[in-house]
């Protein structure tokens, strides 16, 4: 079978971001009927997957602008009881939540979704005054912690097999004793006919990208350009045979931010109005966040140079974001302008694509073939008419094309992402 792109659909309504109140797209209104309606949209383009991110606190803000943070576990299950086939993956934080409550969650909702739940790992950068008074740890502890958290849950799935049902094999006890966890087991959930769910991750740094290529079937990757999704793929594949897996088992997922309209000038419309609300102070401010990088009252036509980047070491919000920031710092010397108008500034390290169907029809191609991805996880931008072109369009263009499923030839996540064809 000739390879062919996974496509997601991240739930989050991206394109509110600046827009007035009295845009017709402004709102999702009921949140529960609101991700339903993306994910039956997302389902009849038979995407791969849905995929809700998470986060555990609530932003300075975010309150006035509509936002609803259901828990995502929970909303998917929702979701899993009025959809057939798309797979629905959630986000668990291993910093704050026990194993086996996870482990029970996870494979209870891959019951109820009939084998389409995917688990996307995280281990947070904030919201940890909302678990207790201590910091938010390092980010070797929580790493560290996320290895643990994931080993433990997966022998947890094992040690209550779907052949016990049928007195194939017995459950058993893990008696697991570690740095973090103390956990008995075994779990009382069966495992499911279709196997384990699949897991995410989307750490980008040096210690992210090791903990994705030791665990991860897809990666939730930031990559602004097409340079930098080689390297990461390439990376990511080679640290995966380091850990004894097969290069083809970690997917590299990037997020693409995509603003589509049925001309170029359209779509820079519409990029511009989801950044207009974003002033230049606001800007500055984001690149010392980012990157620890005060560039002062340096006019926009200044150049930001290497020899002006903060130690490595300097602590900052993400360490992902900063050091794709700095990559494009060092490789470029842009002007104080162009590091403005950086998506690790603006909005978020993901790709980027503006233009029409057949621009950024073009562009996927490209990245594809180059090998800088083995799919995409769409992240909508600029208006409900921009996600409906690229599901309604560009999905089916790339189904002509031979780079993606005209329909459904499996029924679960895994075989989605065709993980046992290949492992």
């Amino acid at each position: 079978m000739t390879k062919q792109l996974h496509i997601g659909l991240s739930l989050t309504p991206t394109w509110l971001k600046g827009r007035a109140a009295d845009d017709p797209d402004t709102g999702p209104g009921d949140p529960v009927e609101f991700n339903l309606a993306l994910t039956r949209m997302a389902e009849r383009a038979r995407l791969d997957f849905v995929f809700k991110p998470d986060y555990l606190l609530l932003h300075p803000g975010a309150a006035g602008s509509g936002f609803v943070g259901l828990d995502p576990t929970l909303l998917l299950t929702a979701l899993a009881c009025q959809t057939d086939r798309i797979g629905l993956v959630t986000t668990i934080s291993t910093s704050f939540n026990p194993p086996f409550v996870v482990a029970r969650q996870i494979q209870s909702l891959h019951w109820i979704s009939k084998g389409r739940v995917g688990l996307n790992i995280v281990t947070s950068i904030e919201g940890a005054e909302n678990f207790g008074d201590a910091p938010m740890p390092p980010p070797e502890v929580r790493y560290r912690k996320a290895a643990e958290f994931t080993e433990v849950m997966r022998k947890l799935w094992r040690s209550y097999p779907h052949e016990a049902l049928t007195g194939g094999a017995p459950s058993a006890a893990i008696d697991h004793r570690g740095e973090f966890f103390s956990v008995k087991g075994p779990l009382n959930v069966p495992g499911h006919a279709a196997g384990p769910p699949p897991l995410f991750q989307a750490g980008a740094s040096d210690i992210g990208r090791d903990f994705a290529s030791s665990i991860a079937d897809a990666t939730f990757a930031a990559m602004p350009d097409r340079e930098a999704g080689i390297e990461l793929r390439g990376d990511l594949r080679r640290r995966a045979q380091g850990h004894g897996r097969s290069p083809d088992s970690v997917r590299v997922l990037p997020g693409l931010h995509f603003f589509l309209a049925e001309t170029r000038e359209e779509a820079w419309a519409l990029h511009a109005r989801a950044h207009a609300h974003l002033t230049a102070e606001q800007r500055r401010k984001m690149v010392q966040s980012v990157l620890g990088l005060d560039l002062g009252d340096l006019p926009p036509e200044a150049r930001v140079t290497p020899q002006m980047l903060p130690p490595p070491d300097t602590p900052v919000r993400s360490r992902t974001h900063a050091e794709l920031l700095r990559r494009f710092i060092e490789t470029n010397e842009p002007t104080v302008a162009q590091v403005l108008a950086r998506p690790e500034v603006v909005g978020s390290a993901h790709w980027v694509c503006v233009g029409t169907v057949d621009d950024v029809l073009t562009e996927i191609t490209a990245w594809f073939e180059a090998g800088a991805i083995d799919g995409v996880i769409a992240i909508p931008g600029g208006s409900m008419q921009s996600l409906r072109l690229f599901l309604e369009e560009l999905v089916p263009a790339l189904a002509r094309r031979g780079l993606f499923r005209s329909d459904y030839d499996g029924t679960t996540l895994r075989q989605h992402l065709r993980i046992d064809d290949e492992q």
